[in-house]
């Protein structure tokens, strides 16, 4: 570990400078992983390092840069734009070996932001290692995505978070000189959520918090009452960014399902105002129209979609407005969540009946064997039927007459029920 005076915040004290201090993602760099192995021998690929917060991106690109006898740039994708990646790859035409060039949130960098790495990284210029919480698939381009190895980091075991902590206690007791035991580590565990630097803050922060409670020398007790009580007391010193991400986004949604507009839209212009990534937004609305409205109200969806593709053309900050207006149609909006209860329940069935045989006459038939077998052979075609239906299964027989749609209470679900209810008389229960 390097050393560092107490003012610094635990989780950089505490930052590893090796592999063999490294906690977890024990598939990546654990003894004989490929990824170890081209550490260690330095020939790295440009890489995208995909996971959720403080899981160790940021350490495991700091590691590979003292491994490495080259150049180490870093750009943060909020701060940098276009003009410090040209500036970096100029840098780079003059120095013998490519450097490593780390991007911080690289999913923030639009798409000519990106499209500016492109050709460096095409031609070895320029190793890059991204590091990003949200799907690469998604927020980095198809070109750049095709150059690099996407690894995938995963929330910290509670086993990596016990070393983790053990470590924590070893250092704060030697700061604060009294000794520190701890008790449970179920609330602490919980709170973290296998992020590693929200477990340094907390046990941080209570630690500080007991110090000036507490008789000079006398030990401090960590239970999970404690670190409850002063978890709640001091969010803003807890969540350092000073806003609590997960509950904002918990809020927003649950505005929208219980329909309060004014509700969501104030948690928008909270996480808004806190620089969360509007794009995280949209896509949680996405979900939501799916998930709350469904069938109540087809056109949720294509808005909450629309929602998101205005977002990437007007970009900010005139984006906020177009949050604003879905957040609340989607609140304002007729609820049901039919089509989300009725996968749960196909899933639950496929899960519970295993692979059932699809009817004969549903099966494709694309060679004389299967056709001489049956495949197909009774199939009735149903736009050459009165009303474009005609009564045939199309259930496994072991589940035939299983419902799984049960439309929700609203007008256009009732017409559904109303419209299936005359197809299929009884069959389904509608």
């Amino acid at each position: 570990m390097m050393q560092y005076s107490g003012d610094t915040p635990l989780a950089e004290r505490l930052r590893p400078v090796d592999l063999d201090d490294y906690i977890g993602q024990e598939h990546l760099v654990g003894p004989d992983s490929p990824l170890r192995k081209a550490i260690e021998q330095g020939k790295i690929p440009s890489m995208i390092l995909w996971g959720p917060p403080g899981v160790g991106k940021t350490t495991l690109a700091f590691i590979i840069s003292k491994k490495l006898s080259r150049q180490f740039f870093t750009l943060s994708a909020i701060s940098s734009g276009v003009k410090d990646v040209r500036e970096i790859i100029e840098r780079a035409r003059m120095l013998p070996q490519s450097p490593v060039l780390f991007i911080d949130e690289i999913h923030r960098f639009s798409k000519s932001q990106q499209d500016s790495l492109l050709g460096a990284v095409e031609k070895g210029l320029v190793t890059l290692i991204g590091a990003t919480t949200e799907n690469p698939s998604f927020e980095v381009i198809a070109p750049l995505l095709s150059r690099c190895q996407v690894y995938l980091l995963e929330p910290l075991k509670e086993k990596n978070l016990g070393v983790l902590l053990l470590k924590a206690c070893e250092t704060l007791s030697q700061q604060y000189k009294r000794e520190i035991n701890i008790e449970e580590t179920d609330a602490l565990f919980r709170i973290s959520g296998g992020d590693a630097r929200k477990l340094l803050n907390a046990i941080e922060l209570i630690v500080d918090m007991s110090s000036h409670d507490l008789p000079q020398n006398k030990a401090i007790l960590v239970t999970n009452k404690l670190c409850i009580k002063v978890i709640q007391n001091n969010l803003a010193r807890y969540d350092k960014s000073g806003e609590m991400h997960y509950d904002l986004i918990s809020a927003f949604i649950k505005s929208m399902r219980g329909s309060d507009p004014n509700a969501a839209v104030y948690y928008l212009a909270r996480m808004v105002e806190a620089g969360e990534d509007p794009l995280f937004i949209a896509r949680r609305m996405i979900i939501l129209a799916a998930e709350d409205i469904g069938n109540a109200n087809p056109n949720a969806l294509l808005l909450a979609n629309a929602c998101f593709d205005g977002l990437n053309k007007i970009g900010w900050p005139e984006g906020r407005i177009i949050l604003s207006q879905t957040a609340i149609y989607l609140a304002c909006s007729a609820k049901s969540n039919a089509s989300y209860m009725a996968i749960e329940q196909a899933l639950q069935e496929v899960r519970n009946s295993g692979d059932l045989p699809v009817p004969l006459h549903l099966r494709n038939a694309p060679t004389n064997l299967m056709k001489n077998l049956g495949y197909g052979e009774t199939y009735q075609y149903a736009h050459q039927f009165e009303g474009n239906f005609v009564d045939q299964e199309f259930l496994p027989e072991a589940i035939s007459g299983k419902q799984f749609y049960n439309p929700g209470n609203n007008s256009k679900e009732s017409e559904m029920r109303s419209s299936l209810r005359n197809k299929w008389k009884k069959k389904y229960g509608y």
